[in-house]
């Protein structure tokens, strides 16, 4: 059943710097802790196989984050949980331009695909025109855009 889920893009080459940067930081915990808790020998191998499963495991969600359909509707994967919506439950999918304020200030942080339910809440997607799969390839971006319109606006019809 979960075989015929779709990414309608290829994700970007930035995922493996973030998989690359998530390396290191792990290491330097490690690092941290052996010398915190004054661990040597099996405490040293056992925190090392600790890391390094939690940092597999945290980079395998990493590649498959991202946005996901099929005739039958859409999936987002997070880096902690998925959500799957039927085409039936999404009003609109629309780009949303994302702002974060600090302060009285506000900073613009470019362009989001937002999903609108058909209750009134609204569902954040992991596409962003500036980020790890878009940043260099803003055609993608709206290709995927209209990759998820187009498929709504089908599903509408018939």
């Amino acid at each position: 059943m979960d075989d015929d889920w779709v990414r309608p893009y290829s994700p970007g080459p930035g995922r493996w710097l973030v998989i690359g940067w998530e390396a290191v930081a792990f290491g330097l915990l490690g690092w941290a802790s052996v010398g915190l808790f004054d661990l040597t020998g099996a405490g040293v191998h056992i925190l090392a196989m600790v890391i390094a499963a939690v940092w597999v495991l945290a980079g395998w969600r990493i590649l498959e984050m991202g946005v996901y359909v099929r005739p039958a509707g859409l999936r987002i994967r997070g880096l902690l949980r998925s959500r799957t919506l039927r085409w039936e439950e999404i009003a609109q999918v629309r780009l949303h331009k994302h702002t974060n304020k600090v302060g009285r200030w506000e900073i613009h942080g470019g362009m989001t695909v937002l999903i609108e339910r058909r209750d009134g809440s609204t569902v954040n997607t992991e596409l962003w025109a500036q980020g790890v799969d878009f940043h260099r390839r803003p055609q993608a971006f709206r290709d995927v855009y209209h990759e998820l319109r187009n498929r709504h606006l089908r599903s509408a019809r018939g």
